[in-house]
């Protein structure tokens, strides 16, 4: 039995499509990664697979029923965005109360102790800092030891160290063959911790595939070296899709290129001086700006204030 299961997902704002035809299957122990830019769809989608918000057109099902329904969502763990805990209960309560809900929990004393919280268990939620209030998110979403995990932008909030934190306890989630779906536009947490990548933009799927196989989509590599070749040598190289060249005479310049042996061949026989050459693969990071049409994961500017918040 699939885990999760969409077809032809679609959720539309007046006259903003937030996403646009959507088809997604996830099966049990695949960690995913629903990576794209600010407004991309993200957060709307899993909304759509918690059951939070009804899908304009399409079908969904978790755990082979309705994300709705009260059987489904006592297997389910979900860390939000703007999770907003009573300010007036203690950290260890609020835990308490929601897996009070749940037929199976974990102790609140563990969940408390794998989002890092086990020292902060008696403050006040509002004494909590922003960081600490994320993980207390992270803490309520695993106290139903959920079969299936989702993370909305996890790490947004936090430090370097409980991001680190966070992802290890993610990854030993997993291990027990347990489905995990994030969303995010950190790359390199996609590269530590996802074994599928889904690229969203727009709304709509752009690529889904092993981080490896999303890499592979952009062909070429990125030369970098120190030369004295005129622009307009650089500029005939075959292949050639973009030079970064602060002028002068020996300097460092960058080459992107779809065939680096060919634009390294023409270049070393026009005799230019060559030095301090290193030679680049595409990454992930290429692949996602050249599918999303991006010059930065944050570039792209929402058009409404409803599709800024997805």
């Amino acid at each position: 039995m699939h885990v999760i299961e969409a077809h032809g997902l679609r959720r539309t704002f007046g006259d903003v499509v937030a996403v646009d035809g959507i088809d997604l299957v996830v099966e049990p122990g695949e960690v995913v990664a629903v990576l794209g830019p600010n407004g991309a769809g993200k957060t709307t989608t899993i909304e759509m697979l918690l059951g939070m918000r009804t899908p304009t057109a399409g079908t969904v099902t978790v755990l082979g029923g309705e994300p709705t329904d009260r059987a489904v969502r006592a297997r389910v763990g979900a860390m939000l965005q703007d999770t907003d805990a009573p300010g007036s209960l203690t950290a260890a309560e609020v835990v308490d109360l929601v897996g009070a809900y749940h037929p199976v929990r974990i102790p609140t004393a563990l969940a408390l102790e794998r989002a890092d919280l086990t020292e902060h268990a008696h403050k006040r939620v509002s004494q909590l800092s922003g960081g600490q209030r994320q993980r207390l998110s992270f803490a309520i979403a695993m106290v139903g030891d959920p079969d299936v995990l989702y993370l909305d932008e996890p790490t947004a909030a936090l430090d370097v160290a409980a991001r680190v934190e966070l992802w290890e306890h993610v990854r030993a989630f997993a291990a027990l063959g347990r489905t995990v779906v994030y969303s995010t536009h950190n790359l390199a947490e996609v590269k530590g911790t996802a074994s599928r990548v889904v690229v969203i933009d727009r709304g709509r799927i752009l690529a889904d595939g092993t981080p490896d196989d999303v890499r592979r989509l952009v062909e070429g590599a990125t030369i970098a070296l120190t030369t004295d070749a005129s622009a307009a040598v650089l500029g005939a190289l075959p292949g050639l899709r973009s030079v970064e060249d602060p002028g002068g005479a020996v300097r460092a310049v960058v080459l992107h290129v779809t065939d680096p042996v060919a634009a390294l061949r023409t270049l070393l026989a026009s005799d230019a001086h060559v030095s301090a050459l290193e030679v680049t693969e595409a990454s992930l990071e290429d692949a996602f700006f050249a599918l999303t049409g991006s010059a930065h994961a944050d570039a792209r500017t929402p058009q409404t204030a409803e599709e800024a918040l997805r």
